[in-house]
C-alpha cells in the first residue's frame, strides 16, 4: 500500500519533502573611507600626570621677624615697615627687594640664603645680615630708638600758637658741618620716632626771621619732650591819617633792619608778621608818597604799630604832600 494512502486513513497529513533554497548574492557594503589609508594621531594610551608635589606633604619653612624698642625692651605692636634684599646688587647697581612686610611682625616664605633686612620705624630703622637656614627661625631685632615731642613758647613762658610754629630736625650737633635734614616742618606736640642719638631742631615762629635752636638727644626706648623759646612778637601795622584812625588802603610796606637790611614786604592794608627781637624801621607807601617809623620788638609783647601820614620821610621836600 502506498505510504500516503496509509496516513490518510489514520488522520496523518501527508508528508512534504524538503525544497532546496538557494543562497540570494548580498549587496556590496559602501565605502566608508576607513580603508587602509586612513592616518590617527599618535595618542597616548593615558594623560601624562605630574610629578607630586612635596610642599603638599611638607609645610614651607618661614623667617618669622618681630622688633623690640632696645635689646630688653618693649615689643613694638605696630607700624613696622620691614623690607629683605638680596646681598648682590641688580643690574642697576641696587640691591633687589625679595620681600616686603608691614606690622608688628614679619613671615617671610623665602629659600635659605644670606639676605640683608631693613626695618623702618618712622624715621628711625636698622640693617643687619640674616643668615636664613631654611628651616623654620625666629628673630627678635632690638631697634635703638626713641621718640622726639617738640613745643615751643616765649621766653617768659608765654604759649605760642600751633598754626605759627614749625620745627626743622636735623641729624646730628656740633657745628653743624655734617648736619642732614631728617624732617622738615614738624607740628609741635607730634611724636618723630628717630635713632637714639643727637639731633639739632631749629624752630620757626612765623616765616619771617624769629628762629630758635637747639641740640636734643634722644635716648633709646623713650619719649624725649624738648622746649624750645623764642624771643619774637607779633607786629600788625597800618597806615592811617590820625592816631586810631582808619587804615589807608593800597599801602605797601618794607620792614628793614636798623642797619637797613630789608627783612619782610608786604602790600596792604594791614601788615601782620611774626618779628624777633631788636630794632627795625617801618616805611609804608602810598600814593606815591613814603612814610617811616622807628620801632623796637620786645619779646612776647604783640602790637599794633601805627604809622602815621605826618611820618614823612622829608618833610621839606614840597612834592610831599600829607597824603589826603
Amino acid at each position: 500500500m502506498p505510504q500516503d494512502v496509509r496516513s490518510r486513513d489514520i488522520g496523518v497529513p501527508p508528508s512534504v519533502g524538503l525544497r532546496k533554497l538557494e543562497p540570494i548574492a548580498l549587496p556590496e557594503r559602501p565605502d566608508l573611507g576607513l580603508g587602509s589609508g586612513l592616518e590617527l594621531p599618535n595618542l597616548p594610551a593615558f594623560a601624562p600626570q605630574p610629578p607630586p608635589q612635596l610642599d603638599i606633604v611638607r609645610p614651607k619653612k618661614s623667617l618669622r621677624l618681630k622688633a623690640t624698642l632696645g635689646k630688653n625692651g618693649p615689643e613694638i605692636p605696630s607700624d613696622l615697615v620691614w623690607r629683605l634684599f638680596a646681598p648682590v646688587p641688580g643690574p642697576d647697581g641696587k640691591l633687589p627687594v625679595v620681600a616686603m612686610a608691614k606690622g608688628a611682625q614679619a613671615v617671610f616664605d623665602v629659600p635659605a640664603g644670606n639676605y640683608l633686612l631693613h626695618v623702618g620705624f618712622g624715621r628711625a630703622g636698622m640693617t643687619k645680615r640674616v643668615d636664613f637656614s631654611g628651616e623654620e627661625t625666629h628673630e627678635t631685632v632690638a631697634l635703638d630708638a626713641g621718640g622726639l615731642r617738640l613745643h615751643a613758647e616765649i621766653l617768659d613762658g608765654g604759649k605760642l600758637p600751633d598754626d605759627k610754629l614749625t620745627f626743622d630736625v636735623y641729624s646730628g650737633g656740633g657745628d653743624g658741618r655734617e648736619r642732614r635734614l631728617l624732617a622738615p616742618g614738624v607740628s609741635p606736640g607730634s611724636v618723630l620716632r628717630l635713632n637714639a642719638g643727637d639731633y639739632h631742631v631749629i624752630s620757626r615762629y612765623g616765616s619771617v626771621n624769629a628762629v630758635a635752636r637747639a641740640d636734643i638727644r634722644v635716648e633709646a626706648g623713650k619719649i624725649t619732650d624738648a622746649t624750645l623759646h623764642h624771643r619774637a612778637a607779633e607786629v600788625t601795622m597800618k597806615l592811617v591819617r590820625e592816631k586810631g584812625g582808619e587804615a589807608l588802603a593800597d599801602t605797601a610796606w618794607s620792614v628793614t633792619s636798623d642797619q637797613g637790611d630789608i627783612i619782610r614786604e608786604s602790600v596792604g592794608a594791614f601788615a601782620s608778621m611774626v618779628l624777633t627781637e631788636g630794632d627795625y624801621v617801618l616805611v609804608a607807601r602810598n600814593k606815591d608818597r613814603i612814610f617811616q617809623r622807628q620801632i623796637a620788638v620786645h619779646p612776647g609783647e604783640n602790637e599794633e604799630v601805627e604809622v602815621l601820614t605826618s611820618d614823612l620821610v622829608d618833610p621839606n621836600n614840597p612834592e610831599v604832600g600829607t597824603g589826603d
